[in-house]
């Protein structure tokens, strides 16, 4: 564990918090420019999260403004270190990384206020900023470290082809992925997702994550994406070059299982997978787990989609489901179509709520999971809490960074 900051130094830090209320986007903004005049750095990221509409500078300004105003409190700050920690393995970034950013973060803060960032400021928010670089990489060193001591895991990136493709609804394929060097893989936590890096002729190098959708196994992965609308979008480049380009024998490239939502498998208590979209893709996975391994344990699944035309997993979820009666399944339509059939296709038509919610299952002692597009998961887990449920029993999970969905996060422990 590094040394703590010096009073000194804290005070220093607590002193910038009114700065980084009315500045912090501006600073984070000027960061990611300043970091992404290193083509090495700018490969590393997802740059479907940065630019004009993305969120990642939201999101680290806030993540900034929480670590300054809990710079002497740091333990309230564990959950999100872990997300960061798991989101920098996937991404297989580096301790020689740290200081590429070390320099763009305080170059940032020189750069926006001025005359304002003193040296001492400076030296203290670098000192801070290698406080907390220290834990990362040593927690980031202990995943790397388990990924490779772990039967069929490995670190940095490994040569998968794909196996086989189905189309699971008009907008949304599977890919089910095998080694190329045909040994096992790493059995990843149900929830987890995998890590992708792509080199896509005309795009460069782009990185993604994907959510497993599969049970865990020692032979294969399975994901499941969701064609993007607009092509020429960032966020829809890679999503679209699979739907089109990529078909069995396709070569990829991948980092072993991260994420720090997962099906906590240490208890047969009641469990409420949830999810909307193409979301449900890390709760196939629980629920596929938990008909293998543990299937009396009392289980909802709740899910979804606009309607039958995208609904995506549908036979393996009624597998999963289909002679166990401990668990129970429930399909929402926002819009059904007409060949839609309720009772048959869906059981209720709209949208999920946190009211149908607790009134149709145990709320006093579920734990709830989460995923799905991000004003689907405001409105449930603010909703959940608004009803008593315990933040402890919420767990989500967002594809992206993030921003608004975390705001009252960043409040909690402010």
């Amino acid at each position: 564990m590094p040394a703590p900051l010096s009073p000194p130094t804290v005070a220093l830090i607590k002193a910038t918090i009114p700065a980084l209320e009315a500045r912090g986007l501006d600073i984070t903004r000027r960061m990611y420019e300043r970091l992404f005049e290193n083509a090495e750095m700018r490969d590393l990221f997802n740059q479907s999260h940065h630019g004009a509409a993305g969120s990642q500078p939201k999101a680290l300004a806030q993540a900034v403004l929480a670590y300054a105003r809990n710079i002497d409190n740091l333990s309230v700050l564990g959950g999100a270190v872990e997300r960061i920690a798991q989101k920098h393995v996937a991404l297989n970034i580096l301790p020689e990384h740290y200081p590429h950013v070390a320099d763009a973060l305080l170059g940032a803060i020189g750069d926006i206020l001025g005359d304002a960032a003193t040296s001492e400021i400076c030296a203290a928010w670098g000192d801070a900023y290698w406080l907390l670089a220290e834990i990362l990489i040593g927690r980031e060193a202990a995943i790397y470290r388990d990924h490779a001591a772990k039967p069929g895991g490995w670190t940095g990136w490994r040569a998968f082809q794909i196996e086989s493709v189905t189309q699971e609804s008009e907008t949304i394929r599977s890919f089910v992925l095998a080694p190329v060097d045909g040994g096992p893989v790493l059995r990843h936590q149900p929830g987890q997702y995998l890590g992708f890096l792509f080199d896509l002729p005309g795009q460069g190098v782009l990185k993604r994550n994907y959510s497993v959708s599969c049970a865990p196994n020692d032979r294969v992965y399975r994901i499941t994406v969701k064609r993007e609308n607009a092509p020429g979008a960032p966020a829809g480049v890679v999503s679209n070059w699979l739907h089109d380009a990529a078909g069995i024998g396709t070569i990829m490239r991948v980092a072993p299982p991260a994420g720090d939502f997962f099906l906590d498998r240490s208890t047969n208590g009641p469990v409420v997978l949830v999810s909307g979209g193409v979301g449900l893709t890390p709760m196939v996975s629980m629920l596929a787990a938990i008909a293998d391994e543990m299937p009396e344990r009392p289980t909802w699944y709740v899910h979804g989609a606009l309607n039958g035309r995208v609904h995506a997993l549908r036979d393996a979820t009624a597998a999963a489901a289909s002679g166990r009666a401990h668990i129970r399944v429930r399909t929402f339509y926002a819009q059904p179509d007409a060949q839609d059939r309720r009772g048959e296709h869906y059981d209720e038509a709209g949208l999920i709520t946190a009211d149908w919610l607790v009134a149709n299952t145990p709320q006093a002692e579920a734990v709830y999971y989460l995923c799905g597009p991000k004003p689907f998961l405001a409105a449930l887990v603010n909703g959940l809490q608004r009803h008593g449920v315990p933040a402890e029993r919420v767990r989500f999970e967002f594809f992206g960074p993030a921003d608004e969905l975390l705001e009252d996060e960043v409040r909690r422990v402010a």
